[in-house]
């Protein structure tokens, strides 16, 4: 390494100090774990280590753990009882739930409400010696996933309710708090709700208002405050709400806000809701704003610790964003469907369309997003139940693909239907109108992308702060220098270790391992070099964030479908061929795209057109509206 090198990494190193604006950036995506509050102390400190397949691609290592073989957490009697739940939950959409009745009444009918409660479906994850059917996170997605086949807004419904609503309890509940609350919310007697959104604070969850006060008896809580856009907020319960309460500090004496999570019972007093809000899709889901005037809360109510809201909140969306990529999937399931059967039996020219190239693309696109999401979901559940806890940036690609990879699907489909698609009697038009707030809710792609982004630079630059501790002593860190140096060398004249992931898939795919290896060695590269260039002003750089996040979701991606392609062919999986054909193309090109992406960070030409569009959308923003006069100067 050349000693202007090892000066301008210092250099980077020692401002690379990822503090308050990465979190406020982060804040609607981040759990805070004990991995990410050592993330957020100093760099000084020895690098976290991740056994996460996402996070090390931000070095440009390739680590299998979580990723291959393609990881299966089901025992024979999990899966046996999920098999006794899957049918009749098939029948229950297929026969009972009309999801065009629900959008045109704009709300779940009682009886089939009933027929969820029936099912379990209330408490899905609830442990059965609290009233729930106690179903581990890939039973749960399997569930969900026949749920986004027929109906989002039961969907959002039951969501709304379990995986966020009351999941704080399950996640962060003491013993008294589970055995109150859990049997009621598992069966279905009380409907939950997640009150975190204010008018105030959407991504940015840090500017909260809504404020809690210990009373002077030191008994209850004074909560006051309201929420907007809470699902099931209407009529609701229990609520797991979040508020800035007072918090003294032992060792200094100040006194600080802090936001502390609280479960409220609507029968406390002083809570009251707003009429529905008029939506455009998931109409059968309330959404309500919720009213907190002087609420009290006793203090053994509040969930967690005092002061670590946070903590609960961001845990709570990270747990469950995997239910997201499932239920999507069966979305995607459900429109591929219809678009086949209209595909194989329209005639146009004297031939089914099916024959036609540009139908035959879009179907096969419309495989391939299905199939990375779904393996996604099933990844993720997997190692969630295997006991992982470093999943959080797979868990962001994975809300971002899904959404994204859905609406594409779905508008697809609607094109390959034409004018069938287009009306209301065939159902589509409603799944589309329904799929959109997915790119919103739960942490919009937006910041989430932003959080895989810089998530993943923090952690690389962890790792280069300790080269630097390793550059100031050669003598007693030579292998550490040594290796880097080689990993360098092996760069420079276009080498690449890809025997880490060729060793890993099945033979026959092999070639796009390899491609996938350069991909991601080249993305370590290139994420190194934006350090260097930008050090802590790659926060504002969010241009050439976005490609990062969109080159780390690409790669993830072809990791995945590798790793359940390979299981596939390993297994004698009938599907197995047509999934290695899907992985084949996915691989060929998200490779492609993620080069185009990394070019785009370093080219001038784009830089330039960065700037250029800055100077646009600020131009359009000081006017009000569009700038260009119209053509005809009238």
């Amino acid at each position: 390494m050349s000693s202007a090198y090892v000066v301008k990494l210092e250099k980077l190193l020692s401002q690379l100090q990822f503090k308050h604006q990465a979190r406020c950036l982060a804040t609607a995506a981040r759990p805070a774990t004990k991995d990410s509050r050592r993330k957020e102390r100093s760099l000084d400190k020895k690098p976290v280590e991740s056994s996460s397949f996402a996070m090390n691609m931000f070095l440009g290592k390739i680590r299998t753990d979580q990723a291959f073989p393609f990881p299966q957490s089901l025992s024979q009697d999990q899966k046996e009882t999920l098999e006794m739940l899957v049918d009749p939950t098939y029948k229950f959409f297929q026969e009972v739930n009309d999801a065009a009745v629900n959008d045109e009444l704009a709300e779940v009918p009682p009886e089939t409400l009933q027929g969820l409660r029936e099912l379990g479906a209330f408490g899905l994850q609830v442990p059965q010696e609290l009233g729930g059917v106690g179903l581990n996170n890939t039973q749960y997605a399997r569930l969900v996933q026949v749920v986004g086949e027929y109906d989002l807004g039961i969907g959002i419904v039951l969501g709304a309710h379990q995986s966020i609503g009351f999941k704080g309890i399950t996640l962060f509940g003491n013993k008294e708090q589970k055995e109150k609350y859990l049997p009621k919310v598992a069966s279905g007697e009380q409907f939950a709700a997640f009150a975190l959104t204010e008018p105030a604070s959407g991504s940015d969850a840090g500017s909260i208002r809504t404020k809690a006060v210990l009373s002077p008896d030191g008994k209850h809580y004074i909560l006051n405050g309201s929420k907007i856009w809470i699902s099931n907020g209407g009529f609701a319960e229990v609520f797991t709400v979040f508020a800035q309460t007072p918090v003294t500090d032992p060792a200094t004496g100040e006194t600080k806000d802090k936001v502390t999570a609280f479960i409220v019972e609507r029968s406390f007093g002083g809570v009251t809701s707003g009429p529905a809000e008029k939506k455009m899709g998931i109409k059968c889901s309330n959404t309500a704003e919720v009213y907190f005037e002087d609420c009290k809360v006793p203090v053994e109510n509040v969930l967690g610790e005092v002061g670590q809201g946070f903590k609960v909140a961001m845990h709570i969306l990270n747990n469950g964003r995997f239910g997201m990529a499932a239920a999507l999937s069966g979305t995607m399931r459900a429109a591929t469907r219809k678009a086949i059967d209209h595909a194989t039996q329209r005639s146009q020219f004297g031939r089914v369309i099916s024959s036609f190239g540009s139908i035959q693309e879009k179907l096969a696109r419309m495989a391939m997003l299905h199939y990375v999401t779904e393996s996604m979901a099933y990844m993720i559940s997997a190692n969630m139940d295997k006991g992982s806890t470093d999943f959080q940036v797979e868990a962001a690609i994975s809300k971002v693909f899904a959404s994204e990879a859905a609406w594409n699907v779905v508008d697809e489909a609607i094109q390959v239907l034409g004018g069938n698609g287009f009306m209301k009697s065939n159902g589509i038009e409603k799944v589309m109108r329904d799929l959109r707030i997915f790119r919103i809710f739960e942490g919009t792609n937006d910041i989430l992308r932003l959080f895989v982004a810089l998530t993943g630079m923090q952690f690389a630059g962890g790792h280069l702060r300790q080269l630097q501790k390793a550059l100031s002593s050669p003598m007693s860190n030579m292998g550490v220098i040594l290796g880097e140096a080689t990993k360098r060398a092996k760069r420079t004249v276009g080498m690449t270790d890809s025997g880490a992931l060729a060793d890993k898939v099945h033979p026959s795919l092999a070639e796009s391992a390899m491609l996938t290896s350069r991909a991601i060695e080249g993305f370590g590269a290139s994420v190194e070099g934006l350090l260097a260039k930008y050090g802590k002003n790659i926060l504002e750089k969010q241009f050439l964030l976005n490609r990062v996040a969109n080159a780390a979701i690409d790669l993830y991606a072809s990791g995945v479908v590798l790793s359940r392609a390979s299981f596939a062919l390993a297994n004698n999986i009938p599907s197995a061929e047509h999934e290695a054909m899907l992985a084949r193309v996915w691989v060929n090109e998200a490779c492609d795209r993620t080069q185009l992406n990394l070019n785009a960070l370093r080219s001038t030409v784009q830089q330039e057109n960065f700037q250029l569009m800055s100077k646009i959308a600020n131009e359009m923003c000081e006017n009000g509206g569009l700038v260009q006069v119209h053509p005809l100067g009238i």
